[in-house]
Order: C-alpha cells, then structure tokens, then sequence
C-alpha cells in the first residue's frame, strides 16, 4: 500500500462496507485503485496483481466458501434455487401476475439498435458499480464481490477478465454479444445479463454458479450451459425452439428451469429430469411428452400454449402439487379427468379454457379431482366439495346401470 494511505482493521473496513452498502454508495476511496483487483488485506490494503498469481491461491480452482456471510453463495444449490424463486403454490398466481405486469411495461420500453455503437466497461463504470465486502477466496483478504452495471449501453466487457474475485454481476440491460470476459470469475455464484443481444448462452463452464437469468435475449439454444452447480437457469422471452440440449449429466443441480415466451411445441426432449419448478407459459405446445420422467417435479406452468388433450401426465409425477393450464384449448371434462393420476395435485388453474363455460364447471371438475384444494385462485370450500361428491357418486351410478344394461 501507498505510504499516504492509511490502514485500517479488518473489523472496521467491514462496519464502514456495510454502512456504505445500506447508501448505495461503496468506500472505494478506502482503497488503493489502480488497474488490479481491489483486494484489502487482513489489517492492511494492498492490491493483488493480475488474476492466476499465486498469491490469489487460485491455480487449483477456487475454495469453498465456509466463511462467507448468509447469502446465496453460503446455501445448498437446492437453498439457491429456492432463494431466487421464493414462495409456496399458494403464491404461484400472485408471482404470474407480477411479471405480466413487468412484462408489459418491459415491451413499451423496448427499443433496440440495430448495430449500437461501441461502449466499453470503463474503470469509472467499474467504482460506480462495486459494493459488498467479503474474503477473498484464501481467505487471507478483503475484496469487493458484487458489481452491478445496468442500462450502460455496454457492448464490451473485457475489463472484467481481471476481477477474480467477483461473485454476483449484474449486468442487464446493455448492448452485449459476448460473455467470453466472464471465464475468468471463477468464484462467480450468480448472474444476470437480462435484455441484451446475446445470440448463445455458451460460456466456459464455471464451478460455483448457481443462479443465471439470460431474458429478452435472442438465445435459440442451449448449448454451453454445462455449470455443475446451476440450480436456476431463466431463459424467458428468447427464440428457443427445441428443449433438446439440456443434459442431467452436466446440470444435475438444475431445480428451477423459466422458458416462458420462447416458440416451444412439445415437451419432449428435456433431459433434466431432477427439476421442481418448470415454466413454459407463452410458448406453442401442443403435445406433452416425457413427463413421466419428472418425479420430483412440484410446479408446471403451461398457461397460454395450444393443449387441446392432456394425455402425458403420469403416476410417476408423485410430487406435482401445483398445475396452470389457463388460456389452453381444453373443451372436456374428460379431458379434466386425465389429471387424477396425479396423486398430488393441490392447485389447478383451467380458467380461459372452452371448458371453464360451461354450466356448473367447478363441481364438474372438483367431482373428478376430488383432491384439489385450489380451483383457478379460489379456495375450495366444504359444501363445493359436497356437492361435487354427489355429481361425482351420481355419475358413478349412471356408468354401473349401463354396465348391467350390456350384460343383460
């Protein structure tokens, strides 16, 4: 460290962090800047060289992370998953609603140039940006982790390549075609690169990320999606077609999959059959194949896609607690009836569907899914349920007397 900067204890430098961090404002001038990695040491600040020097302890890839402060980084991939998608079936309409909202003034502001003009990641842009003091992987230092640049018009960010040390990056809504600079951070946990103008989600696999959000993108496939500890992945409003290229063998943390507004047609191929919560509102499907391999799935949303059948639902899908087929072609309530193999299944959403008009729909669909708690964001109450096991033991008769009428 300079002989004009003065140093300060470690306890000091983390109650001044956290005192800046609650004002939007980070103390970077505590800290020795130049063109190399903001690392504050242990009872000093000193600035690390370039990223791979042994100082940085990363040649065998970097540590675990025991001593991080409670946050997204410290959980259990599954806790990750949770934790960036928050909330129980209950809650599931609410969220929707929320997003179509946010989806809604998203497009009034959409606007994109064709070629926008260049706009490198400066140093400024990198101070402005900085926040969140923690250990350095080694944990014999001090470093900032958290670097948020939105709405910047980037369209190069090769500044970050030197910024090991880096473990949540924002950086939405710019003008980015290349995520390669972010190979380098590989202690990385969780990324947002939203509304940009990346074709590819392909990156070098990077050990520890855990949470990713590539929206309003134009990405039409998955490949180079391949990081082992990913446990949310959103891919929502890109032009994806196909759910091929998803493999359990690199993603077999993968929980949480969001493919909602991509031009998907079937359900078949997705070969990521650990996950809980699976989205694929506003797309085209018109088939549900492969379903019966998502044993542990508790959440499906295929709201606004051209189901006219419901046949692909199985047994096996033992956890399924929470189903949104609104906005379908669903006429029948036979159809309706193909959900009892569902053994699970607490909340269904059917409305805007040809069969939500007709007379007495709820008791119809209740006496043949006599287990649901919630129909279309209503709570079932007792005398429905009373009333639906009258249809359900009528229709039972009626289907008895012509069995006796054939046999005689």
């Amino acid at each position: 460290m300079a002989d004009g900067c003065r140093s300060l204890p470690t306890e000091k430098i983390l109650r001044f962090s956290a005192y800046a961090n609650s004002r939007r404002c980070h103390p970077a001038g505590k800290v020795r800047w130049d063109r190399k990695a903001p690392v504050v040491g242990a009872g000093h600040a000193r600035s690390f060289p370039s990223p791979g020097a042994a100082a940085l302890g990363t040649a065998a890839g970097p540590p675990p992370f025991p001593w991080q402060r409670p946050g997204l980084g410290q959980r259990a991939p599954q806790e990750a998953a949770s934790a960036a998608c928050p909330g129980s079936v209950e809650d599931e309409e609410e969220k929707e609603e929320g997003e179509e909202k946010e989806e809604d003034e998203e497009k009034e502001k959409e606007k994109e140039d064709e070629e926008p003009p260049p706009c490198p990641l400066t140093e400024e842009h990198f101070k402005e940006g900085l926040s969140l003091l923690c250990k350095t992987g080694n944990g014999l230092a001090h470093a900032y982790v958290k670097f948020e640049a939105k709405d910047k018009g980037l369209t190069d960010i090769s500044l970050l390549e030197r910024f090991i040390h880096l473990r949540y990056v924002d950086l939405s809504k710019n003008k980015l075609k290349d995520l390669a600079p972010l190979s380098s951070l590989t202690q990385l946990l969780w990324l947002k690169v939203d509304r940009n103008l990346l074709t590819s989600a392909s990156m070098q696999e990077l050990p520890y990320l855990q949470v990713i959000s590539f929206d309003r993108n134009h990405i039409v496939d998955f490949e180079g999606i391949t990081h082992p500890l990913l446990a949310n992945l959103s891919l929502k409003e890109n032009k994806i077609e196909t759910l091929l290229g998803l493999s359990h063998d690199h993603l077999f943390s993968l929980q949480v999959l969001e493919l909602r507004g991509n031009q998907i047609n079937t359900t078949a191929g997705l070969g990521v059959s650990k996950l809980k919560k699976l989205y694929l509102a506003k797309n085209t499907i018109c088939s549900l194949e492969g379903l019966e391999e998502f044993e542990q799935l508790e959440i499906l949303h295929l709201r606004d896609n051209k189901l006219e059948a419901l046949d692909g639902f199985s047994a096996s899908m033992k956890c399924l607690q929470y189903l949104n087929l609104r906005s379908n072609g669903i006429k029948s309530f036979q159809e309706v009836g193909k959900l009892q193999v569902l053994p699970m299944l607490q909340a269904l959403v059917l409305m805007d569907n040809l069969c939500a008009q007709e007379p007495d729909y709820r008791l119809q669909v209740l006496s043949r899914l006599p287990r649901l708690q919630r129909l279309d964001k209503e709570t079932v109450e007792e005398e429905e349920r009373e009333e639906a096991e009258k249809i359900r033991q009528t229709r039972r008769g009626k289907r008895k007397r012509k069995g006796n009428a054939r046999i005689s």
